[in-house]
């Protein structure tokens, strides 16, 4: 069968290299893809949320699966003019994106089903949430109703802090019309956990858990990013709040969206905080999280486009999705000055050193080819993912490897998965 992955970065990398390995697929397409996915996929310059064109390429080309990566083409529809057109297509329609589309439309479902999340209050006028914010409690969080590429939620620790948050996401409009709404939202400690799911509108399977480091700097300082490393599985995701998320969270939140109209058919992506009170929902995504996806789908033991085919078909009760019970690190190599600016261009070195390496992975998430040579052209450039028998292990082979690699202007954390050494 033939594929057409679309997006271009680490995750779609990852999914690009789950799909080569099924023996179903004859040809994998990619719109755009990166340097990386074009040593495995036919790459074509169509962009993401050219839906049309899209379409048009997956008709000619005669693409029997589409799986679509990113949140904004997801959120903005593109699945439905797939449908429409008779094609096969894995991701939720416009209608059930809007679970991470809009933080408003999550937390009121979380409320009216009764779903574990954070206190809130949502807002439409900068006035009102400051006048609110007055007597608030701190530390409190702001975050920005709409899509914000993972930065759009500030922590203020003071009312000052939260008076400026507010200027800058609804007035400033730091984060675009993703601030026309703000949610306000009380400040929970904990363990943060990600969960990723397949889902077929009434089933869910869940995927081995996760640990982002969204900060970008060690000790987890510095401004917010896309993510900056991930670990799995999470020590503290243990069977017991497995057992609580299945039932109270998971499956709730699947039957939540059917009830509403919205049935969900894709990725769930639950973002968790493992309070004193139990497991809280942070929020949702409505795919493979970036860098989650490069350290879950490694380890996944089924042929990911049978798991992929009975979410459309709605058969997922038919199947057990399986991991290999090992550990993998990913070490996020980005260019410095990530999230903020940075140059492009620089030559990358050493990507051999990762052939014929089958526990160690070298997803591209920011790169492009140039004069026959791979360069940086991103914030993000690479994702460097090894596995092990354990955490520790897969730690130490991840920071190793990062090392076979270099270009002018790398930067990473020291500290992905330190949190490991206090189990």
């Amino acid at each position: 069968m033939k594929v057409l992955i679309v997006g271009g970065g680490g995750r779609e990398h990852a999914i690009a290299a789950s799909v080569k390995k099924s023996s179903r697929v004859d040809k994998i397409y990619c719109a755009p893809g990166n340097a990386g996915i074009a040593q495995i996929a036919e790459c074509v310059p169509i962009g993401v949320m050219e839906f049309d064109k899209l379409v048009n390429f997956a008709k000619e080309k005669e693409i029997d699966l589409t799986i679509i990566g990113p949140d904004d083409p997801l959120v903005a529809g593109v699945v439905d003019p797939f449908e429409a057109a008779g094609l096969r297509v894995f991701g939720p329609r416009k209608n059930a994106a809007i679970l991470e589309g809009s933080k408003a439309f999550s937390k009121d479902l979380m409320k009216k089903y009764e779903i574990p999340t954070a206190a809130y209050e949502t807002f439409d006028d900068p006035k009102q949430a400051m006048a609110y914010l007055e007597t608030a409690d701190y530390p409190i969080v702001l975050k920005a109703d709409g899509l914000a590429l993972g930065k759009g939620v500030l922590i203020c620790n003071t009312k000052q802090e939260a008076m400026d948050g507010v200027k800058s996401i609804m007035e400033d409009k730091k984060f675009g019309d993703a601030g026309n709404r703000m949610v306000v939202e009380e400040f929970m400690t904990g363990r943060e956990v990600s969960v990723l799911t397949f889902v077929d509108g009434k089933t869910v399977r869940v995927m081995s858990s996760a640990q982002d480091h969204k900060r970008a700097k060690d000790g987890d300082q510095g401004l917010n990013t896309g993510g900056m490393g991930t670990f799995s599985p999470s020590p503290f995701y243990t069977p017991e709040i497995d057992a609580f998320c299945k039932e109270h969270i998971f499956q709730k939140t699947v039957d939540a969206m059917r009830a509403e109209g919205r049935e969900f058919k894709g990725i769930i992506f639950f973002g968790l905080m493992l309070t004193e009170k139990g497991p809280k929902v942070l929020e949702y995504n409505a795919r493979f999280g970036d860098p989650e996806a490069q350290v879950v789908l490694p380890r996944l033991e089924n042929d990911i486009i049978d798991v992929v085919e009975a979410c459309i078909d709605g058969r997922l009760d038919q199947m057990e999705v399986t991991f290999t019970d090992n550990a993998a690190v990913c070490v996020v190599l980005a260019s410095d000055g990530y999230p903020v600016s940075y140059e492009k261009g620089y030559p990358i070195e050493g990507l051999s050193a990762f052939d014929g390496k089958e526990d160690y992975f070298c997803f591209h998430a920011g790169t492009a080819e140039k004069d026959g040579k791979i360069v940086t052209n991103g914030g993000r450039v690479l994702g460097i993912t090894a596995t092990g028998d354990d955490l520790k292990t897969a730690r130490r082979k991840a920071y190793e490897a990062t090392e076979w690699v270099s270009f002018d202007n790398k930067y990473k954390r020291n500290d992905i998965g330190k949190a490991i050494d206090e189990c």
